[in-house]
């Protein structure tokens, strides 16, 4: 029945295919969680009345993460090739595309990051500050705890924008359901294997929404 609704789709390839997309997908994910808190604890803590208030420094940290959020996808990762060939050897594949997927979902996280650390209650913070709490514990055990929930909603936010950057990336030959839909679908013609890897899509991104939700619920102790 399968054969004769989707006569051109490799069940092989396209178990590959939505492989590659769910490596991507998870491995800058992770890399986006690191750098996106980085990123935003730095923005929430040197912004005026911040812990390690610094203009320039903010104003670098936000200028860059500016600049990095108004490149679209697929230029960033043209830009990046010299730097993705010397990272990792080559332009091509699932590995080539992460540093893009990283670099371009990170500042979009890390902005979120800053937006959910500025809803933790100042009042905890101030009786975190008073009973002598060094700026390491509020910074774990006060910020980045109270405002776990709202984390882990953006991270999730974020995650499902990361799939479709890289059926983008899949494009320009980084592997994926987005490179398979294009080759071995768009250009031969053939729609049903562009149906199929649009349906695996979807249902990546409905998983992912699904574990965010459900995560982010048992951590609101609201």
């Amino acid at each position: 029945m399968f054969n004769e609704l989707f006569p051109n789709v490799d069940m092989a390839d396209m178990i590959t295919a939505t492989n590659e997309t769910l490596y991507m997908t998870v491995i800058s994910v992770i890399g986006t969680l690191i750098l996106g808190i980085m990123l935003g604890l730095l923005l929430y803590l040197s912004r005026p009345g911040g812990l390690w208030e610094n203009k320039t420094l903010n104003w670098i940290i936000s200028s860059l993460v500016n600049v990095f959020r108004a490149i679209p996808f697929i230029i960033l990762i043209l830009l990046l090739f010299p730097f993705t060939d010397f990272l990792m050897g080559t332009i091509r594949g699932p590995k080539a595309a992460l540093p893009a997927l990283i670099i371009g979902a990170a500042p979009f996280y890390g902005r979120l990051v800053e937006i959910a650390l500025k809803e933790v209650d100042k009042g905890v913070i101030e009786a975190a500050k008073s009973m002598g709490a060094k700026t390491s514990t509020i910074i774990f055990k006060v910020l980045l705890k109270e405002s776990m929930p709202a984390l882990v909603s953006g991270l999730t936010v974020t995650a499902i924008a990361l799939i479709g950057y890289t059926a983008v990336a899949g494009v320009i030959g980084a592997g994926g359901l987005g490179d398979f839909a294009y080759f071995y679908g768009f250009q031969r013609s053939d729609f049903d294997v562009v149906f199929v890897c649009t349906v695996l899509i979807v249902l990546i991104v409905f998983i992912f929404q699904f574990i965010g939700d459900i995560t982010s619920r048992a951590l609101d102790k609201r």
